[in-house]
């Protein structure tokens, strides 16, 4: 293996059916702006952009459980072919969004991949929301707010179920970091699925570092790897204005790299979404461009 070059699989997903605001549709072009490939490039990484996904033309429903649900999982089953494909053929998949209900599909191709191999994967979720809400016990029927809980085996069969097989991660290989805006009943759901969650409090208390190198050595526990599904919103609207959902007391510019120069150091990360980047809410493109450093921290870019 010694001399071949890692393989990275950029696909764009633009894809806002599943958020309240209209606008993530537009990230992935807006990230591969921020010179993304380049970037990834200059690392010594061979990319292949895959271009970005069809996503079908509906009129978007205001009212639902599941809101804009078939365009939506279409889109995903798409996507876990696509992500499917990367890994099987030894790539990193690195999706960009759109919103994060998009992770359905992406985690899901992981998992199967690996599946495939008798493997089992983890997944490291950064999100200033805990995205765990079913469609019965979400308030908005917003679909981004429900995917990890489909992943974990809740909520939609359809959603659930995708690629045969639920849950697609063991709950004790899942961990949420950065979470500081949690519904009421996802609080219950998270108690009741037992994954681990290291909220913004932990990561004051404690400090990124700490907390990244817990989180991948449980992500990384008797797995092939993890994935890490990144929604931008994480980051403190200081810094990331460009998303739909902001919430105040967010990640610092240097936690954010921090955690995914530790994820690139751990040489475990074997599949990564960056979402929920929205131009329309964005200041001269400032939160694509940090999507794209991210996307390079990750990969491996560091200090020096």
């Amino acid at each position: 293996m010694s001399g071949k070059k890692r393989h990275a699989t950029v696909i764009g997903v633009p894809l806002d059916y599943g958020a309240s605001k209209k606008g993530a549709s537009g990230g992935p072009a807006a990230v591969r702006r921020a010179n993304l490939v380049e970037g990834l490039e200059a690392l010594g990484l061979e990319v292949t952009d895959a271009g970005d996904l069809s996503v079908p033309k509906i009129v978007p429903a205001a009212k639902g459980k599941l809101k804009n649900g078939a365009a939506i999982l279409k889109v995903c089953q798409s996507l876990e072919k696509q992500t499917y494909e990367a890994v099987a053929n030894g790539s990193v998949p690195i999706t960009l969004g759109g919103d994060h209900s998009l992770a359905v599909g992406s985690v899901s191709g992981v998992s199967r991949a690996f599946r495939d191999k008798g493997r089992k994967v983890g997944l490291i979720w950064v999100d200033a929301h805990a995205d765990i809400n079913t469609p019965d016990s979400s308030p908005t029927g917003n679909v981004h707010g429900m995917p990890l809980a489909h992943l974990l085996g809740m909520g939609h069969k359809d959603f659930a179920r995708m690629g045969g097989f639920s849950p697609k991660i063991d709950p004790r290989n899942v961990v949420l970091v950065g979470i500081r805006d949690v519904d009421r009943a996802e609080a219950v759901n998270i108690r009741k699925s037992g994954i681990r969650v290291f909220s913004m409090q932990e990561i004051d208390r404690y400090g990124m570092g700490v907390v990244t190198e817990q989180a991948i050595d449980m992500a990384s526990d008797g797995t092939a790897g993890f994935h890490l599904s990144f929604d931008i919103d994480a980051v403190d609207p200081g810094n990331a204005p460009g998303t739909g959902t902001v919430k105040r007391g967010g990640l610092t510019y240097r936690e954010s790299h921090l955690l995914m120069e530790l994820c690139a150091d751990s040489e475990r990360m074997i599949g990564l979404d960056l979402v929920e980047v929205n131009p329309l809410e964005d200041t001269q493109n400032a939160t694509a461009v940090l999507a794209s450093e991210l996307i390079a921290s990750a990969m491996g870019k560091n200090i020096y």
